[in-house]
């Protein structure tokens, strides 16, 4: 019966049935969820006992339709908790984490549901389906098998058990991650703590300490903040704390990831091992395009030494200008964003004081609205009459041939209850399967506010802004009947390829002329200071590649361990890098007490490596694009719309690459444009 008085369970009469944000409160989702649950097994239950044999429509495509208020529901819970999570919101996540993974695992091991879906399974080859429909079976009884279905007895006890744990370590490794990042404040006492620093970063600075009910300015954990602040600080001994405040996130004794993590990878080995798999990261690339472990490490070794050469060139050219300005030889970690900004600005005549100018955030945002309708023909509309759940968080409704097709929202600050890093979320995914569903498409970043002016971007920050509006992007323009295919509902090292791709068109000249205006002028960015940031572009690729590659080889080389349980992970972490020969001034892009990728879920775990995986799709997707010398050639981008950010997992990746590229991707193109490709 349904709660007439908890929202949630109500019939959403906002506009497009987007979330209440105003009526709900932490305190609903327990009792919401706990009346969904048993709706949903419910719905289940009258799939399994149907008295008609079991079909494509009245199994497969039926489980498709179930659910669809609870996915509304952990949908929301799931953005909120990313996006604003105040300390109640918090606990209620602790609280519904294992009760979230039991009920899924309860659906997952539905043996009189399983044993329908496998009878349409063994008989379809003398069905007629299309290849959406296949792929729809297909990939259903997959995920049946992969979380327990075929296990008996007290293996299938078990297995369930280690879900609902591993829901509830998971939530605690990222929800202590976020404390520390909430936590540290840096403090800027006085004109000499903030030397070096220019205005742009004061006043974000400033905003920081304010959100924070702080006087003065503030330094925080938000990759916005830090990064500059490494940057451009001249004080030492302040890049020094901010560093090791960065670095040591989840390794504090209040909140130590350590045995959480090893708990975390002795369940993951277990489950693996239940499912016939020697190790987690074979459990895990066996649903991805690489397949199998080594197949990754075969893309890796031609990665590794060319980037350790590369970063042992700039070493060398950091030695020379800390030499030059006086400053210690002995380079840190806490050092390389300095000085590197430094041979930056020398080599290519580039600081961020002159390029940020040309990119406020509003003027970047009409860029990738832009590029998406000249590409895929989509208009982008903001809409101030819809009651979000921030006044940070901005709304847009999505026309592609003069009809609403989707609805999107932005959410592009830091601020203290907000998990760090940049991400896409779908509030409701597109779908025709028992009526058609307009996908509604959030993008998060963390930028940090521009005080009393408009928020300018570093051009990595832009590179950021494409990157999720790619993912937007693949969630807005799918074109699928079933919602398990929708949008990015595809491999992880296949899901990367749309997002990463789109960053190509932030360095298009047009794209630049019209959009790279100075917000005070309105003039356009000059064309030599574009070549300068497009020169720049593979600067600094072997520190950037080796502490991407270590991270990777890192996660690969833990989730292949044969007994986890007495892993400390600094020390594997310590042992590995001395084994690769990670240099020590250049350290990972995510040390593993606070690498949330692979601890807070999941979807990346022994599959960090699928964002280079993804550049190798996209750097030959782009080269597609140059070879017409039009990065907007309309038939290319019919074929891309068609076989990569509309179809879902509607076909099979390699075959739809294959279809728009006309061949199979090679790494050479990938190489090139890290600038890691030697020629004799």
């Amino acid at each position: 019966m349904t709660d007439l008085n908890n929202p949630l369970l109500q019939t959403w009469t906002t506009p497009w049935q987007i979330p209440p944000f105003a009526a709900i409160q932490p305190a609903h989702f327990a009792p919401a969820f706990a009346t969904l649950f048993a709706e949903h097994l419910a719905e289940v239950d009258a799939l399994a006992n149907q008295s008609e044999a079991p079909t494509f429509e009245n199994t497969v495509a039926a489980f498709d339709r179930a659910g669809r208020k609870l996915q509304a529901v952990r949908f929301t819970f799931e953005n909120l908790t990313a996006s604003e999570s105040p300390a109640e919101l918090q606990a209620v996540e602790r609280e519904m984490a294992p009760l979230l993974a039991q009920h899924y695992s309860k659906v997952s091991m539905h043996a009189g549901f399983f044993a329908r879906l496998n009878a349409v399974y063994q008989q379809a080859d003398q069905l007629d389906l299309s290849e959406e429909q296949r792929r729809l079976l297909d990939a259903f009884h997959k995920d049946f098998v992969r979380t327990g279905a075929l296990l008996q007895g007290a293996d299938r006890e078990r297995f369930a058990a280690i879900v609902s744990r591993l829901a509830d370590l998971q939530t605690q490794f990222g929800q202590n991650v976020l404390a520390d990042e909430a936590e540290f404040k840096l403090a800027l006492q006085g004109e000499a703590d903030m030397a070096g620093l220019p205005d742009w970063l004061r006043q974000a600075a400033h905003s920081a300490a304010q959100e924070r009910g702080v006087d003065g300015h503030v330094i925080t954990l938000s990759r916005s903040s830090v990064v500059p602040f490494l940057t451009f600080s001249t004080r030492r001994d302040l890049r020094e704390a901010a560093w090791r405040g960065w670095t040591t996130r989840g390794e504090h004794p209040e909140r130590n990831n350590t045995p959480i993590a090893r708990e975390i990878l002795t369940l993951r080995i277990e489950q693996a091992r239940l499912l016939g798999f020697d190790s987690f990261a074979d459990y895990a690339l066996a649903n991805r395009m690489a397949g199998k472990p080594s197949a990754v490490y075969d893309l890796l070794r031609q990665v590794w030494e060319p980037a350790k050469a590369r970063w042992a060139e700039e070493r060398s050219a950091l030695v020379e200008q800390a030499a030059a300005l006086g400053e210690p030889t002995d380079i840190q970690q806490w050092d390389w964003f300095y000085l590197a900004e430094k041979v930056r600005a020398a080599r290519f005549a580039l600081e961020d004081a002159e390029v940020k100018p040309y990119f406020s955030l509003d003027a970047m945002l009409e860029a990738v609205f832009d590029c998406a309708h000249r590409l895929f023909g989509v208009s982008f509309k903001e809409r101030h009459d819809v009651e979000l759940y921030h006044p940070d968080a901005r709304f847009w409704e999505v026309s592609r041939n003069g009809a609403v097709m989707g609805l999107f929202i932005g959410d592009n600050y830091a601020r203290p209850n907000k998990q760090g890093g940049a991400w896409m979320h779908t509030f409701r995914v597109q779908h025709r399967n028992g009526g058609e569903s307009l996908p509604i498409v959030i993008n998060n970043n963390n930028f940090a506010k521009g005080g009393d002016g408009p928020t300018l971007l570093s051009f990595d920050d832009v590179r950021t802004l494409f990157h999720e509006f790619g993912h937007g992007l693949h969630g807005l323009l799918s074109n699928v009947t079933y919602a398990r295919l929708s949008g990015t509902e595809v491999p992880q090292d296949y899901v990367e390829l749309p997002s990463q791709l789109l960053e190509n068109w932030a360095l298009v000249p047009e794209v630049l002329a019209q959009h790279a205006r100075h917000w005070q002028t309105g003039e356009p960015i000059p064309a030599a200071l574009v070549e300068r940031i497009r020169a720049s572009q593979t600067f600094n690729q072997g520190f950037e590649t080796v502490r991407y590659t270590a991270s990777t080889l890192i996660d690969l080389a833990l989730h292949l361990q044969e007994d986890p349980s007495r892993i400390d992970i600094g020390v594997f972490e310590a042992e590995e890098r001395e084994r690769l020969g990670v240099p020590h001034e250049a350290g990972m892009n995510h040390r593993l007490p606070h690498f949330r990728h692979i601890f807070s879920g999941e979807a990346y775990a022994a599959g960090y490596y699928v964002y280079m995986w993804a550049e190798v799709l996209e750097a030959e997707a782009f080269d597609a694009f140059d070879e017409t010398g039009d990065a907007f050639n309309p038939a290319l981008a019919e074929k891309l719309y068609r076989y990569i950010y509309s179809a879902g997992d509607s076909r099979e990746q390699r075959a739809a690459f294959a279809a728009f590229r006309g061949r199979e991707p090679q790494a050479g193109p990938m190489l090139r444009k890290r600038g890691l490709l030697t020629t004799a």
